[in-house]
C-alpha cells in the first residue's frame, strides 16, 4: 500500500488516485493552479519516491518489491482516460486584494467594486470557503499593526457574512506588517501595503 506525505495544503488538490492496468496503486502529482512547485512523497514498505514535477507518476503493482516506479504521464491522456475525476476537482481559487485608507478600516472608493465582485464570485460557488488577511504598512507599532490587520480582515469577513454566506466558511486573520507587498523602512505610508487579501476557493 502506497503513503503519501506532503504539505497539507497541496496534497489533496494536487494528487490524483487511478488503477493501475495491473493491479496496483498509481500516483500523479498535478500542477497547482498558479504554478507554485509542490512535492508529494509516495512510500511503500520497501522503499519511497518523491515526485516534485508536474505530471510526475509513482506506480506500484501489487506482488512486486522495491520502491515505486517513477515515469512521466501524458496531460492529454490523464484527463481522457480520467475525465469523471478531473470534473470533480473545484475550481482554481480566485484571489482578490482590498485598499484601505491610512490607519483605519475603511475601505478605498475602488476596493467597493473589487468587494461587490469577490461577493458575486463567492456566492456563486456551492460550498466554497473563503480565507480572509488583513495586511497593513509600517506606520505605527507592531502590536497596534497586528490588531488593525485583524480588524480588516474582520470588517471584510462581515461583508460575506451580511450577505448570507456562511460565517463558518469565512476564516479572517491578520498579518500585521509582516508581509508587505511593497517592501519598505518602517515607518512609512505605502496604501499598497494597507490592504486585505480574499482567496475564494
Amino acid at each position: 500500500m502506497l503513503r503519501r506525505f506532503s504539505q497539507p495544503s497541496i496534497l489533496l488538490s494536487l494528487t490524483l488516485l487511478t488503477a493501475c492496468s495491473t493491479p496496483g496503486t498509481r500516483v500523479v502529482l498535478l500542477p497547482q493552479s498558479d504554478g507554485k512547485p509542490s512535492a508529494v512523497m509516495v512510500s511503500t514498505e520497501d522503499g519511497a519516491q518523491t515526485l516534485s514535477e508536474p505530471y510526475e507518476r509513482a506506480t506500484a503493482a501489487v506482488g512486486t518489491r522495491g520502491a515505486p516506479i517513477i515515469d512521466k504521464a501524458d496531460p492529454e491522456r490523464l484527463r481522457a482516460d480520467n475525465k469523471a475525476l478531473f470534473e470533480l476537482m473545484p475550481p482554481p481559487a480566485k484571489r482578490f486584494t482590498l485598499y484601505f485608507e491610512a490607519g483605519g478600516t475603511v475601505l478605498t472608493p475602488e476596493s467597493l467594486a473589487v468587494m461587490s465582485e469577490a461577493l458575486a464570485v463567492a456566492l456563486a460557488r456551492s460550498g466554497g470557503e473563503i480565507v480572509v488577511t488583513g495586511h497593513t504598512d509600517t506606520v505605527g507599532a507592531v502590536a497596534g499593526n497586528d490588531e488593525l490587520s485583524h480588524s480588516r480582515a474582520l470588517l471584510v469577513r462581515q461583508l460575506f457574512v451580511a450577505r448570507d454566506f456562511p460565517s463558518t466558511r469565512v476564516e479572517a486573520v491578520g498579518r500585521g506588517e509582516r508581509e508587505l507587498a511593497i517592501p519598505t523602512a518602517d515607518e512609512v505610508n505605502e496604501p499598497r501595503n494597507r490592504r486585505v487579501t480574499i482567496e475564494v476557493r
